[in-house]
C-alpha cells in the first residue's frame, strides 16, 4: 500500500507535465506558433519577392501594401460579422485552409514567374506578366484577409473561452501569445532570409509553400483537439442561432409552399413580370447587406464601453517610432550598419517580452485599467528621448527645407517610395534614395558614386532615438495587452468578431495614414518633424485611454462607495446618492 503511494508520488510530476503538454492551452499555443511562424515568413518574403521581380523597385510592394491595408479597412467589419454568425470550428478551419492554400498557390505562381520571367516578358507585350503580378497580389491579399479572420477567432474568442471565467489565466494566455509573436517576428524572417540568401528566391518560394502545406495539416489537427478538449467552444450565443434559424425558416417556406411555386411558374409564363420584380428586390437586399453590416459594425464599435480604449490603441499605429522600413531606412542614412540594426531589433524583441511580463505583474498588483495607465505613462516617458534626439547633434532636422521639395522629382524619376506593410510585419527593408540595397548587400547610395564615401554623422541623435524606441516597447506591449483584454472582457460574445474586425480596420487606417505622411515628407531633413508628429499621436492615444480609465474607475468608485446599490434607483442621478 505504501509502495503504491510512493509510486503515485513519483509519477505525479511526470503526469502533470504530460497533462500540460496535452492541455487545450498548450495546444492553442503550439498552433498559434506554427501559424505565426508561417505568417511572418510569408509577410517578409512576399515583399522581397515583389522587389526582386520588379527590378529592385518598390512599386509592386507599395501596391501590395495599399491593397492589403485598404481591404482590411473596408472588409474588417464584414469579416468579423462572418466570424460571429458561424460556428467557431467552421470559422477557424475555413480561414486556416483558405489562408494556407492561398500562400501555397502564391508560392507556386511566384516559382513559375521566376523560372519563366524572360518568356513571359515577350508574350502579349508583357501583359501576361502584368496579369501574373495582379494575380499574385490578389491571392496574397486573400491570404491576409483569411489571416485576419484567424487572428480574430483564435486570439479574441477561443482564448477567452479556453480561459473560462479566470481573468488571471486569460491575462497569462494573452501575454504568452504576445511572447510567441515577438520571437517569431525576429526568428522567422531570419530563417527564410538565410534560405533565400544561400539558395535563391525560387527555393524560398518552394520552402514557404511546403512549410504552409505541412503546417496547415498540423494546425487543423490541433484546432480539432482544442475544440474537443473545450466543450464550451461548441456553445455560441444568439447570433449564430438566429442565422441558422433564418436558413431553416427559408427551407421550411420552400417545402411548405409548392403550390405557390407552381403558381409563380404559371405567372411567369403568362406575364413574365411579377416574379422578376421580386427577384430584383431580393438581389438588391443581398447587394446592400455588406454595406449595412459595415455601417452596423462601426456603429456598434462606437457604442462600446471600451471605444476610447480601442481608439487609443489605434492611434499608436500612427507612428514612425518602430522597427519598420521607414525607421530602418533613416538609420542607414545616419550611418548605422546592418549588423548594428539587427542587434537593435533583437533588443527591441527582448524589451517587448519584458513588456508582456510587466503586464501580468501590473495587472495582478494594480488591476487591468490601471495597468493601461501605467503602461501609457512609461511609453510616453521613454519617447521623450526620441523628442530630445530631434534637437541633438547629428539630427538632420532642417525646417527650411520643404518636405515636398523633391516629391515631384522622385515621382517623375521613378525612384522608389516607402512601402506600406501590415502592422504585424515591421521588418521589411526600404530601398530609397541614399539607402542601401539589402538584397545584394550593397551599401552604395542609390544616386551616388561608390567611391564617394559620405561624411561621418554624429551618432548622438540616432542613439537617443533608438534608445527611446527600444525602451518604449515595454510600455507599448503592456498597453497593447491591456486593451486586448479589455476588448475580450467587455465585448459581448455575439459581437466579438465584428467589434475586433472594426478594431483591426482602425489599426490599418492609422497605419496607412502614417505611410502616407512619410510619402508626403520622404527626405531625411523632415524625419525629425515626423518624430514629433508621431509622439503627438501616441500622446493623443493615451489621452483617450486616460479618459476611458477616468470614466471606468469613477464608476467603480461610485459602486464601492454606495451603501446599498439595490436601494438606488436606476433613474436617480449620481449626485443624489450618499457616498462615504
Amino acid at each position: 500500500m505504501a509502495r503504491g503511494a510512493e509510486l503515485a508520488a513519483e509519477r505525479r510530476p511526470c503526469g502533470s507535465v504530460v497533462a500540460y503538454f496535452t492541455s487545450a492551452k498548450f495546444l492553442l499555443y503550439l498552433g498559434h506558433a506554427l501559424s505565426t511562424w508561417g505568417d511572418r515568413m510569408w509577410h517578409f518574403a512576399v515583399s522581397v519577392f515583389l522587389v526582386e521581380l520588379y527590378g529592385n523597385s518598390l512599386l509592386l510592394t507599395a501596391v501590395y501594401g495599399l491593397v492589403v491595408a485598404g481591404s482590411v479597412l473596408l472588409l474588417g467589419a464584414i469579416i468579423g460579422d462572418w466570424v460571429d454568425k458561424n460556428s467557431r470550428l467552421k470559422v477557424a478551419q475555413t480561414s486556416l485552409v483558405v489562408q494556407n492554400a492561398s500562400v501555397i498557390l502564391c508560392g507556386i505562381i511566384l516559382m513559375m514567374i521566376f523560372l519563366f520571367k524572360t518568356q513571359l516578358l515577350t508574350l502579349y507585350h508583357g501583359w501576361l506578366l502584368t496579369m501574373c503580378y495582379i494575380l499574385v497580389i490578389t491571392i496574397a491579399n486573400i491570404a491576409n484577409l483569411a489571416s485576419t479572420a484567424t487572428a480574430i477567432t483564435i486570439q479574441r474568442d477561443w482564448i477567452v473561452v479556453v480561459a473560462g471565467e479566470d481573468r488571471s489565466k486569460l491575462a497569462d494566455m494573452n501575454a504568452t501569445i504576445r511572447r510567441i509573436d515577438q520571437l517569431t517576428n525576429i526568428l522567422a524572417p531570419m530563417a527564410v532570409g538565410q534560405i533565400m540568401t544561400f539558395g535563391s528566391p525560387m527555393i524560398g518560394c518552394g520552402f514557404i509553400s511546403g512549410w504552409n502545406l505541412m503546417s496547415m495539416c498540423v494546425e487543423y489537427l490541433l484546432l480539432w483537439k482544442v475544440y474537443q478538449k473545450t466543450p464550451t467552444l461548441a456553445l455560441k450565443s444568439a447570433k449564430v442561432e438566429e442565422s441558422e434559424l433564418k436558413q431553416l425558416n427559408v427551407k421550411k417556406e420552400c417545402d411548405m409552399k409548392p403550390a405557390e411555386g407552381v403558381q409563380l411558374i404559371v405567372e411567369k409564363d403568362v406575364t413574365g413580370f411579377e416574379p422578376q420584380q421580386k427577384k430584383e428586390i431580393s438581389c438588391a437586399a443581398r447587394i446592400a447587406e455588406p454595406f449595412i453590416t459595415f455601417r452596423d459594425g462601426w456603429v456598434a464599435y462606437y457604442n462600446q464601453p471600451v471605444f476610447l480604449a480601442g481608439m487609443g490603441l489605434a492611434f499608436l499605429y500612427m507612428t514612425v517610432l518602430g522597427f519598420d522600413c521607414i525607421t530602418t531606412g533613416y538609420a542607414y542614412t545616419q550611418g548605422l550598419s546592418g549588423s548594428v540594426l539587427s542587434l537593435l531589433m533583437g533588443a527591441s524583441a527582448v524589451t517587448g517580452i519584458m513588456g508582456t511580463v510587466a503586464f501580468t505583474w501590473l495587472r495582478h498588483k494594480c488591476g487591468l485599467v490601471r495597468t493601461g495607465l501605467i503602461s501609457g505613462v512609461a511609453q510616453l516617458a521613454c519617447l521623450v528621448l526620441c523628442v530630445i534626439s530631434v534637437f541633438m547633434p547629428g539630427s538632420p532636422l532642417d525646417l527650411t527645407v520643404s518636405p515636398f521639395a523633391d516629391l515631384s522629382a522622385r515621382l517623375f524619376e521613378s525612384e522608389p517610395l516607402p512601402t506600406i506593410v501590415s502592422p504585424e510585419d515591421k521588418s521589411e527593408i526600404v530601398f530609397a534614395t541614399g539607402m542601401p540595397n539589402l538584397l545584394n548587400g550593397s551599401t552604395t547610395p542609390a544616386n551616388g558614386d561608390p567611391e564617394m564615401s559620405p561624411e561621418p554623422v554624429p551618432l548622438i541623435s540616432v542613439s537617443l532615438l533608438f534608445a527611446g524606441v527600444i525602451a518604449a516597447r515595454v510600455g507599448l506591449w503592456s498597453f497593447d495587452l491591456t486593451v486586448t483584454q479589455l476588448l475580450q472582457e467587455n465585448v459581448v460574445e455575439s459581437e466579438r468578431g465584428i467589434i475586433n474586425g472594426v478594431q483591426n480596420s482602425m489599426n490599418y487606417l492609422l497605419d496607412l495614414l502614417h505611410f502616407i505622411m512619410v510619402i508626403l515628407a520622404p527626405n531625411p531633413e523632415a524625419f525629425g518633424l515626423l518624430v514629433l508628429i508621431s509622439v503627438s499621436f501616441v500622446a493623443m492615444g493615451h489621452i483617450m485611454y486616460f479618459r476611458f480609465a477616468q470614466k471606468n474607475l469613477g464608476k467603480q468608485l461610485f459602486v464601492c462607495c454606495t451603501p446599498d446599490p439595490k436601494a438606488v434607483s436606476d433613474s436617480s442621478p449620481p449626485g443624489n446618492t450618499s457616498t462615504v
